[in-house]
């Protein structure tokens, strides 16, 4: 309430004042019903506000519930309303704006048969908008307007001022042409139209300026399919069915000829125009009204399912008042086309939306449908892209130019000039969808603000010149009139000299009958001495009074010489004045000028702050959901790093004491071990020094079994069952990998993984199964001996979706042969007694074994370290076993403790 064509370059326009601006004004107006028994869809609830509702059987949503839907508008008009009351609120504004100088565009928008045509034209008998602006400007320029061609129309959207000699020398050859004439106001009108245009309100401007003469020029143009054609251009035309080709370019022949289409065009104000366009200068309401319904029977209009004459096209009618001052004297036209001011009103009758599938529209009806729809989109296209900018700051280019009734009024919404529109609905509840568009358009386009006009400039002439002329006109026609004329002067001349020589004395008779007559000569001598003497005080006083009246001229001479140095002192007073007001002038517009562009630069820095502040607060707003995430992950982290630690801390809490147990036990075997020594040695020092003989290897065999008959340290040992040592990690899934080239040893105790999946090659499936991983590894020591290795370690899962495996132990399994085994060497001549203890000594190197177990994870460095655990060796006699039994295997490995020699 967005394209993608390129756009030529506009010139940079500055804007007069930017800060005034002004909404575009949107009415809204109900026709009644064609029938009373139709459902309605439309209800008027104030004055600013209708309400929609769906009709019955229409659900808005799936779940079945109606919505009732309000818009408000800046006034609504009901069934009820008036042609005159909505001319009083919506057009009289625009009227008495177009006399003042200022553009005004006034449109009427709704679907088909909402009453778009009747709002703008109106019927017989009550006249619509179109002929009451016609008839409110030529009441109030009537007295005031221009002679025929004094005005006279560019071809480029201008006007020119002719003088009084020229305007007449154009009537005569005008009048002089064969073509038609200009219709007269005093011919007999039109029937069909009579009584549109007898309005009875004779409804004017109030304030008109009287020292300005007028003339109004009107055009009539329609938009049809995309294409500009002129109404009143005098060609062979057929509004109703024009011929087209396959290529929908009109066909030539020698019975019709089609319509040239028109050309649109920017002049030196950025206006737009059409050029080539018929502009007709009329001088009453009759004469305008007919040229315009001389076009209006040229519009094109068809029969559809939804209107009997549906308007197939946009029509505008184009009103522009031509206006400049009198000359000083109020006789003729100002000849400076500076001062020409030309205002212009447009009133535009869009085409109604309308969809095929109800119309039944085929052929040329529908393609006609489909240009009307596309440029009323084109419309609302532009109206969002202007609110879009106007609302959030955005500089996105408007499309104007994708169709020619936007690019037409692109002007008003660019530049200056006053908007409103009417929007006409009809509340039948067929029309539902299309009437809910309609009112979603009209919501959006209130929010669209176009400048404010400004007001035209003074010209710097006396105002009242015109009246005042003219009644010095009437009064010196009047004085005149009175004095009978340069006749009647003539005769008051003589009467005055009749009545100056009555005063003088009558002569007496002066005829002489006899010769001797002395009276007759002597009275007219006394007469005439008599008239002399008169004569001469009449010339005394006449010069008297001449003197008198020189002396007055002088005097009056002299006061009016003094009175015009007094008024050249104040002249001059004056001229300083108005040059330092002058000054003062120029330096507060250049101050003006210097404050606009300051507030220019401001408001483009204030919108880089703005832009930068949105900006800055997007990322603020993404900084601190970053932060809250990572505050989030944080406490997440310490939870999980405090599980960890707890489970570590418990863990080495439980390896501690397993060490310090295993420590103690290694020293209570080491006591025992010498214990055990100083026996042997109490007993071979009590033995008779006698040389034993050497046994042999059957003998050793022998005595090594007998020994290992001896008693053991600890009283009462239950006897020994042998079973496997349980790993630490029973209870999970081990991968037993062992290689196919291993050589089986066949020996008792065998390594033994419970719950194991035992592979010949390592695989992503058996790893994913399992937590726990073991690779059997053989390999020939030094002496020859097999040694058996197993690697064990722990299976992890990767990022990428894999596992990994982690080797965090190494058991060794070492066979040995009896007859490899060392024995210590003698002397030549040995002593018995340590000949004996030799034999002690090797016999229980021969029986004893031990165990090596490797742990990973030292703090000492990377790698492994190797804590050498006591085993419990089999062949030790007194060896005490522990109660969790016997372990896996037993082996040797060098760097172990002996339970009997300690360190070997």
């Amino acid at each position: 309430m967005k394209a993608a064509r390129t756009k030529t370059p506009r010139r940079p326009k500055k804007p007069t004042n930017p800060t005034l601006k002004d909404p575009v004004g949107v009415y809204c107006r109900v026709r009644p019903l064609s029938r009373a028994d139709q459902e309605c869809c439309i209800e008027v609830i104030n004055e600013t506000t209708v309400q929609i509702h769906p009709p019955e059987g229409y659900r808005v949503f799936r779940n079945g519930e109606y919505r009732e839907t309000q818009y408000s508008f800046k006034e609504v008009f009901g069934t009820l309303g008036v042609q005159k009351e909505l001319f009083d609120v919506v057009a009289k504004p625009l009227v008495e704006d177009l006399i003042r100088g200022k553009n005004g565009l006034l449109f009427t928008y709704g679907v088909t048969g909402s009453g778009k045509t009747h709002t703008m034209t109106g019927s017989p008998g009550d006249g619509g908008l179109l002929p009451r602006c016609l008839d409110m400007i030529f009441n109030s320029i009537g007295p005031f307007q221009a002679k025929r061609f004094v005005f006279k129309l560019d071809d480029k959207n201008g006007v020119d001022v002719q003088s009084e000699v020229d305007a007449l020398l154009e009537r005569q050859r005008r009048d002089a042409l064969p073509v038609p004439k200009t219709p007269s106001g005093k011919r007999h009108l039109d029937p069909e139209f009579a009584d549109m245009i007898n309005v009875q309100e004779h409804c004017k401007v109030e304030e008109v300026d009287e020292d300005n003469v007028y003339s109004v020029f009107v055009s009539y143009i329609e938009i049809y399919n995309n294409y500009i054609y002129d109404l009143l251009e005098e060609a062979p035309f057929e509004p109703i069915k024009p011929k087209w080709n396959n290529c929908n370019t009109p066909v030539r022949n020698g019975d019709f000829i089609p319509p040239q289409s028109k050309m649109l065009r920017e002049d030196q104000n950025h206006n737009m125009y059409v050029t080539g366009c018929t502009e007709v200068e009329v001088k009453s309401t009759e004469e305008a009204f007919e040229v315009f319904w001389r076009g209006q029977k040229k519009r094109r209009i068809a029969n559809t399912q939804l209107n009997r004459e549906s308007s197939r096209s946009h029509s505008v009618f184009i009103i522009k008042l031509a206006q400049a001052p009198l000359d000083a004297d109020g006789d003729n036209v100002l000849q400076e086309k500076e001062q020409i001011t030309l205002s212009q009103l447009s009133l535009v009758d869009l085409a109604g939306s309308e969809r095929t599938n109800r119309t039944k529209a085929e052929g040329n009806r529908l393609r006609e449908a489909g240009n009307i729809n596309q440029s009323l989109m084109t419309l609302r296209t532009c109206i969002e892209v202007l609110r879009e900018n106007q609302l959030y700051g955005t500089n996105k280019m408007v499309p104007y130019r994708d169709s020619k009734l936007t690019h037409l009024f692109k002007n008003y919404f660019d530049g200056e000039g006053k908007v409103r529109m009417i929007v006409c609905v009809n509340p039948k509840a067929e029309d539902y969808e299309e009437s809910l568009q309609v009112m979603r358009f009209a919501e959006m386009t209130q929010e669209v603000e176009v400048a404010r006009p400004v007001d035209r400039p003074l010209c710097g002439l006396t105002p009242g010149r015109r009246f005042r002329n003219q009644a010095f006109r009437e009064e010196l026609a009047r004085k005149l009139e009175m004095r009978g004329g340069p006749l009647g002067g003539e005769t008051e001349e003589q009467s005055v000299a009749e009545m100056l020589l009555q005063t003088f004395p009558p002569l007496p008779s002066c005829e002489l009958l006899d010769i001797n007559d002395d009276q007759t000569l002597p009275k007219l001598i006394e007469a005439l001495e008599q008239r002399q003497k008169m004569r001469q005080m009449l010339s005394e006083e006449f010069a008297k009074n001449v003197l008198a009246f020189k002396t007055m001229l002088q005097e009056f001479d002299s006061s009016v010489i003094s009175k015009e140095h007094y008024i050249q002192g104040k002249l001059s007073e004056k001229e300083k004045i108005i040059a330092g007001q002058r000054t003062e002038l120029e330096r507060l517009e250049k101050k003006i000028k210097t404050l606009e562009y300051k507030i220019d630069i401001l408001e483009k820095t204030a919108t880089i702050y703005e832009e930068d502040k949105r900006n800055l607060q997007q990322e603020l707003e993404s900084k601190s959901q970053k932060l809250q995430r990572q505050a989030s992950d944080k406490k997440r982290l310490e939870a999980r790093l405090q599980g960890m630690v707890a489970e570590t801390t418990m863990k080495w809490e439980k390896e501690c004491e397993r060490r310090v147990a295993a420590k103690q036990l290694e020293m209570q075997n080491k006591l025992w071990v010498k214990d055990e020594k100083l026996k042997q040695l109490k007993a071979i020092v009590t033995e008779p020094k006698e040389k034993p003989e050497r046994p042999s290897r059957e003998r050793d065999r022998e005595k090594a079994v007998q020994r290992s008959l001896s008693p053991p340290p600890v009283p009462n040992a239950p006897p020994v069952r042998l079973r496997h040592r349980r790993s630490r990690s029973a209870g999970e899934r081990w991968v037993d990998h062992k290689p196919p080239s291993n050589v089986p040893t066949e020996t008792v105790l065998q390594p033994h993984v419970p719950h194991a999946i035992t592979v010949a090659t390592a695989s992503e499936k058996a790893l994913a199964k399992c937590d726990k991983y073991m690779l059997t590894h053989q390999e020939l020591a030094s002496d020859g001996e097999i040694e058996t290795k197993l690697i064990k370690g722990d299976v992890f899962k990767t990022r990428g979706g894999g596992q990994a495996v982690q080797f965090t132990d190494i058991e060794t399994l070492k066979q040995e042969s009896p007859t490899g085994r060392k024995r210590r060497s003698s002397p030549s001549q040995p002593d018995p007694l340590g000949e004996a203890a030799d034999s002690e000594w090797t016999d229980v190197e021969t029986r004893c074994s031990v165990a090596v177990e490797m742990r990973a994870g030292s703090a000492l460095g990377p790698g492994y370290q190797h804590h050498a655990q006591p085993k419990w060796c089999w062949q030790c006699p007194g060896s005490a076993l522990p109660s969790s039994g016997p372990p896996h295997w037993a082996g040797r490995a060098a760097g172990s403790l002996c339970c009997s020699l300690g360190t070997v």
